[in-house]
């Protein structure tokens, strides 16, 4: 640990959530260079991957470490209007507005998801694993919105970048080496991460699998 005038470093994202980030990073590009190359099963298999990494981000925000926890980012529209006046945000982990683009990444993913599941594509004839169980107008309209939520996926993965390069370069501050080391400098007095037990990682992580197991069904695997 070092001391500096801003504060102490220490740490403040734990592994699943580094994990979580930088594998949904190369599996969004694997999809897109999958979709664009025609490598069907690439694409599904690494759809199926996010599934399941999303799911386990959703249990690991409501079991995991202080700062994965929904309830330590998830603000009111006030307080992310009070953050960006200028307000001062003394704890570890996501500001209001930071994890308000949280919430919006998880879920345009968790419908771009969804959406590829359901979807039959008439130009490429690829059919989503669960199209079986809709309408085919509604597996259609279902491919509509796989591609106009990947084309907000974007926007907003843009956005994020815009946001690292303001905090790197106008305020000094870097958001990337904490979500590759852990670790990040912190006021005094602000607490670090506290971290869950051990138990919940691989609870979380087996009830992610079984979900994405019962969502896909086995023949949708094979």
């Amino acid at each position: 640990m070092r001391k500096a005038d801003r504060g102490t470093e220490a740490p403040v994202w734990d592994v699943p959530v580094r994990l979580f980030h930088w594998s949904v990073v190369l599996l969004i590009a694997l999809s897109w260079w999958s979709a664009e190359e025609g490598a069907d099963r690439i694409h599904f298999w690494s759809g199926y991957t996010l599934l399941f990494l999303l799911l386990f981000r959703i249990l690991w925000g409501l079991a995991g470490s202080s700062t994965a926890r929904f309830s330590s980012f998830v603000r009111s529209p006030s307080a992310v209007l009070d953050y960006l006046r200028g307000g001062q945000f003394g704890q570890a982990g996501h500001t209001p507005l930071g994890g308000l683009s949280v919430v919006a990444m998880l879920l345009a993913l968790l419908v771009q998801l969804m959406s590829g599941l359901f979807q039959i594509d008439d130009d490429d004839f690829v059919e989503g694993p669960l199209s079986g169980l809709v309408s085919y107008d509604t597996a259609l309209l279902a491919h509509d919105v796989h591609e106009v939520s990947f084309n907000i996926l974007l926007a907003l993965i843009a956005l994020h970048l815009l946001a690292i390069g303001y905090y790197q370069f106008i305020r000094r501050r870097s958001i990337v080496r904490p979500m590759l080391t852990g670790r990040a400098e912190l006021p005094d007095g602000v607490p670090p991460m506290r971290p869950a037990p051990r138990g919940r990682l691989a609870a979380c992580a087996a009830a992610a699998l079984v979900l994405t197991a019962a969502i896909l069904g086995a023949p949708s695997l094979i």
